[in-house]
């Protein structure tokens, strides 16, 4: 078989982009370590079949190999997340596909909205973190038409999250969630590494939301994510409620988007009224969790804040939810279930985004094998998803 003469030190960064070791990456091909090893160092090369099969497993182009050195791979987004103070761990493979797919989405919907003649969204990059969260909540709140009834109205953590993407999608706003990259239930999402990200666009502004995460945590970094919006300040999210002091401009945004999205879904006069004395503290986030829908940790945090609870019984109520927390993921990571590959397909791209895509390939704007390439589809379930998003 004939070698391929890929270039050693573009093997090696593949390899560790992709979190393999050199024993783990043999493996793939499979050959023993000392010859994986061997074609890092240049002393001997790869067939093009083996190398094919490396380029397959650490999810780079093949093409990649024969490049005079490493590709620079820029994530061009701030990166906010939370991580106890440590240094933040490098973005994951699966985050950074994830990334590109986002971008090539919305860049693509930029262009359908500008040629749509879509003016500026005027409230995005509306506020600053100088701003009273309180008139930046009651803004979301009202352009939204984010109310009692439509948290009432819901009967489950789906169908107010479900309610609540409505309402963000008919502003304007993408919103894409998904718990794995594209349709690879191979690759899955970590909620440890991020939960949500906005990017912020007056023409196109996204959210994403990480739906591996429990519904609660995912209907709060929803909330979390607009306020990001709002401020015009994209970023990749971890939210952390326990945050006390503010050691940068970073925490300083991710503290103020965390205080808005807690005034929005849990409007301070409203929670004040509804916190009933006589009740112990872990009966009232009980019940006020349901009632507002959000976590246990939200209704905790909002309580500390309004001087309800103290320090040390919030820590006590954080260091159970992290338990919860940890149990959830387990369960999610387990699960095999989950809706209709339609309904799969319109929660992972939006509504927003699915009809503008099929209404654009059906109009002839757009070839229908790019359509279905952009939702992740078969091009020749295009009409049939077009039908379902019709309610046909």
């Amino acid at each position: 078989m004939p070698e391929a003469l890929i270039t050693p030190n573009v093997l090696k960064w593949a390899r560790k982009r992709a979190q393999f070791t050199p024993d783990g990456a043999a493996q793939k091909v499979p050959v023993r370590p000392e010859r994986f090893i061997a074609w890092e160092e240049g002393k001997k090369y790869p067939t093009f079949r083996q190398a094919k099969k490396l380029a397959k497993a650490f999810h780079v182009p093949f093409g990649y190999f024969f490049l005079p050195a490493p590709p620079k791979e820029k994530i061009d987004i701030p990166d906010l997340r939370t991580v106890g103070g440590r240094v933040r761990p490098d973005f994951s493979l699966e985050f950074i596909d994830l990334y590109h797919d986002i971008l090539r989405k919305q860049d693509w919907f930029r262009e359908y909205r500008l040629q749509e003649g879509v003016r500026p969204l005027p409230f995005i990059g509306e506020f600053s973190v100088d701003s009273d969260f309180k008139e930046v909540a009651d803004d979301i709140r009202q352009d939204l038409t984010i109310d009692d009834q439509l948290r009432a109205s819901s009967r489950s953590w789906e169908q107010f999250i479900t309610r609540l993407i409505e309402q963000v999608e008919k502003a304007g706003i993408l919103v894409f969630r998904n718990s794995i990259v594209g349709n690879n239930t191979h690759r899955p999402l970590s909620v440890d590494e991020f939960r949500g990200l906005a990017i912020s666009d007056p023409i196109a502004p996204l959210i994403f939301i990480n739906s591996r995460d429990a519904k609660s945590a995912q209907i709060f970094t929803l909330a979390h994510e607009l306020a990001h919006l709002w401020l015009g300040a994209s970023g990749v999210s971890n939210p952390i409620l326990k945050t006390k002091k503010i050691e940068n401009h970073d925490q300083k945004v991710e503290i103020f988007c965390n205080k808005t999205a807690a005034e929005l879904l849990v409007p301070e006069t409203a929670f004040l009224v509804d916190w009933d004395q006589e009740l112990s503290s872990q009966d009232n986030i009980t019940l006020l969790s349901k009632k507002y829908r959000v976590s246990t940790l939200v209704i905790a945090r909002r309580g500390y804040d309004l001087n309800l609870l103290s320090y040390d019984e919030f820590q006590e109520f954080y260091l159970d939810a992290l338990q919860y927390d940890r149990r959830v993921k387990a369960r999610l990571n387990k699960s095999d279930g989950g809706p209709g590959s339609f309904m799969m397909q319109k929660m992972r791209n939006g509504r927003l985004f699915s009809q503008a895509v099929t209404t654009a390939a059906f109009e002839g704007r757009l070839p229908l094998r790019v359509g279905a390439d952009l939702l992740g589809i078969k091009p020749a379930k295009l009409k049939k998803y077009a039908d379902f998003l019709a309610g046909k």
